[in-house]
């Protein structure tokens, strides 16, 4: 799966994460309340200068790939969140994820990266989408649905598992 392409939407560009984007990532992401239901707190800079490089550097499992892209609102050039696909090809399974800066939510930002993201992924093989979403985190438990995944039995770390089959392009 390319982890390189820039993706675009109707609002946003996504761009391949790259340590570049870590300071203003870290002030777009600093707000206490986005780890309400993930934990930990915001990361400093010079955190996500480190998360950032090690991101972009790829997963070191050779039976994944790490697909990260930032969230850049062409309307004023802001980097408003990111998106994030873990990728299995031998299953042709991708694991989502997205967040978005407390500032740019309820616009349907994250939706609309989600679905760029869906797009890419179908068109480089990827046939089954999940993504693990807490039982109370209802605005991406209602992203997920806009996104055409629906919870499963299953949990992991006490968070449900949503699922998709991606249509063929």
């Amino acid at each position: 799966m390319p982890t390189t392409a820039t993706l675009h939407s109707e609002r946003l560009d996504l761009l391949p994460l790259a340590p570049e984007h870590a300071d203003e990532l870290a002030a777009a992401l600093a707000d206490p309340a986005l780890h309400a239901f993930t934990g930990g707190r915001p990361a400093t800079p010079e955190e996500q200068r480190a998360r950032c490089a090690r991101l972009a550097a790829g997963s070191p499992d050779p039976a994944e790939v790490w697909g990260n892209w930032v969230l850049r609102l062409r309307a004023d050039a802001a980097l408003v969140g990111y998106v994030q696909a873990t990728v299995r090809p031998a299953t042709a399974e991708a694991e989502l994820a997205w967040v978005v800066g407390t500032p740019w939510q309820r616009c349907g930002l994250a939706t609309e990266a989600a679905r760029a993201l869906l797009a890419h992924l179908a068109a480089t093989g990827t046939t089954t989408v999940l993504a693990h979403i807490h039982p109370d985190h209802h605005a991406s438990a209602r992203i997920a649905r806009a996104l055409g995944l629906h919870p499963t039995p299953h949990r992991q770390d006490g968070e449900i598992r949503w699922q998709a089959t991606l249509p063929r392009p």
